[in-house]
């Protein structure tokens, strides 16, 4: 099946009765853990997410319930063209609006926090990293000068706005479904049915509703968003009577700002880095959605020039070339080997030369144990193992400190490639896991390419 944003792979497969169920292939461990929890979760207290029928041994394959082939972007674009919405297309947009609240509030009753990927939940640095997303995927790439510190003295504020639902009950404690949007909803017999919720995590209500309805390509007019949002409210009511609407309210156009950054970034990553051309086609209309919402919020000064200065530059239509080629010239390529210190550490055949090497020894070693010895840092009771004293998520945290600052300093001068390793005594389980979660946590902060290496594993994979 066609994919869009995801690097999963998704197959439809048909038995000879006819019945048909969707595999999925995932790359990443941790987020198809999440993905697999949550859907048995919200599926056991009768939400509308696809059922699924069987997981792998090693999680890293599922089939879930054939939900069809129609998305709710496809149903509603005679109105996404024309900006006029249908009686059926604003009852499509209506259910679907209802149907949120319910995942947000009901979702969240006897959640495990634990299990979503890559955060638990919304938090400051998780809204630096998509602030970050804006400056270095989209941003950056641009021709346009800008000053960073002025552009930090808004994002300190933006922080501080979207922080602030997070520091109150009962708003801390509800389902944020991350990437709320129309092509993340399914109808079957004509109800709303969500997928590809696993980067949901606890937060406030107010970000999935900017997600939603300031979808760049949903084109939907200002009148309809309110109603939509007086749908969305009404149902969020039953559900939460305590609401404080006045607040909420207020609250919302800092989350459209947040998300509207936020969506900047990805579609500059997705359609400049990885060439994918529909994220590029949404841009116009995720600037419109950035200068209108900044209209509204005089907290963010040089947020409001850079908008404008942004419409007049992606206007001039010999510049979208110069960003494509810009961003090319600047793709920072990381590799990240494990290897055991009995051999040589591993030389950087790029010649540049430099990098770092973490000697992951200091931490507890499964390889004393003889359940462990046949296993490695990719299988799931190593990884308990390593993570239960939380002795190496410390560790993992210093380097990811030290490595984080070189990344983004490479990506400011323009630099090609960085080098980072991880020995341990065997190369087979410490080394392994902090070479996987460094690679993980870069890939999903920054607009690098990664070369991971197993080198004593026989494992040489790009992320």
């Amino acid at each position: 099946m066609q994919q869009q944003g995801s690097n999963r792979l998704y197959t439809r497969i048909q038995d000879a009765s006819g019945r048909t169920v969707i595999r999925v292939e995932g790359t990443n461990r941790d987020e198809n853990r999440a993905f697999i929890y949550m859907a048995r979760h919200f599926h056991d207290l009768g939400l509308p997410v696809p059922e699924l029928y069987w997981v792998s041994e090693d999680e890293m394959t599922y089939t879930q319930e054939d939900l069809g082939d129609t998305l709710l972007f496809d149903a509603i674009r005679h109105g996404r063209e024309t900006g006029v919405f249908s009686d059926e297309e604003h009852t499509l947009l209506e259910r679907t609006m209802r149907a949120l609240a319910h995942v947000q509030i009901e979702g969240a009753k006897s959640f495990d926090w634990s299990v979503c990927f890559p955060v638990p939940e919304m938090d400051e640095r998780s809204i630096r990293w998509d602030l970050n997303y804006f400056k270095y995927c989209f941003l950056k790439g641009t021709r346009l000068e800008f000053s960073e510190p002025r552009l930090e003295d808004d994002f300190d504020t933006l922080t501080a706005k979207i922080l602030s639902p997070l520091r109150g009950e009962p708003e801390r404690g509800w389902f944020l479904y991350r990437d709320f949007q129309s092509r993340n909803v399914m109808l079957k017999d004509g109800q709303p049915y969500f997928i590809d919720f696993q980067g949901g995590r606890k937060g406030p209500t107010q970000y999935d509703v900017a997600s939603f309805l300031w979808q760049a390509k949903a084109n939907i007019p200002a009148a309809l968003r309110e109603e939509l949002i007086d749908a969305y409210l009404d149902e969020l009511h039953k559900l939460q009577p305590s609401l404080a609407e006045q607040s909420w309210r207020a609250a919302l156009p800092h989350f459209v700002l947040f998300r509207t950054l936020q969506v900047l970034g990805a579609y500059g990553y997705r359609g400049y880095f990885e060439r994918k051309p529909h994220f590029l086609e949404s841009i116009p209309n995720a600037l419109k959605n950035l200068r209108e919402v900044l209209n509204q919020l005089p907290e963010y000064p040089y947020l409001n020039e850079l908008a404008e200065s942004l419409s007049l530059s992606l206007s001039n239509p010999n510049l979208s070339p110069s960003l494509e080629g810009r961003a090319g010239e600047r793709l920072l390529t990381v590799t990240i080997y494990s290897f055991s210190f009995r051999r040589s550490i591993p030389a950087d055949t790029s010649g540049n030369g430099g990098g770092y090497v973490f000697d992951c020894r200091s931490t507890h070693n499964p390889g004393k144990y003889e359940e462990y010895k046949t296993q490695t840092g990719l299988d799931q009771p190593v990884i308990d193992f390593l993570e239960k004293d939380g002795e190496i998520l410390t560790f993992l945290n210093s380097v990811y400190a030290l490595v984080d600052h070189h990344v983004e300093r490479f990506l400011e001068r323009g630099f090609n490639h960085l080098q980072v390793s991880f020995g341990c005594t065997g190369g087979q389980h410490r080394s392994v896991y902090c070479a996987e979660h460094l690679a993980v946590h870069l890939k999903d902060k920054y607009p690098v390419r990664i070369h991971l290496i197993h080198r004593e594993q026989g494992i040489d994979r790009n992320l």
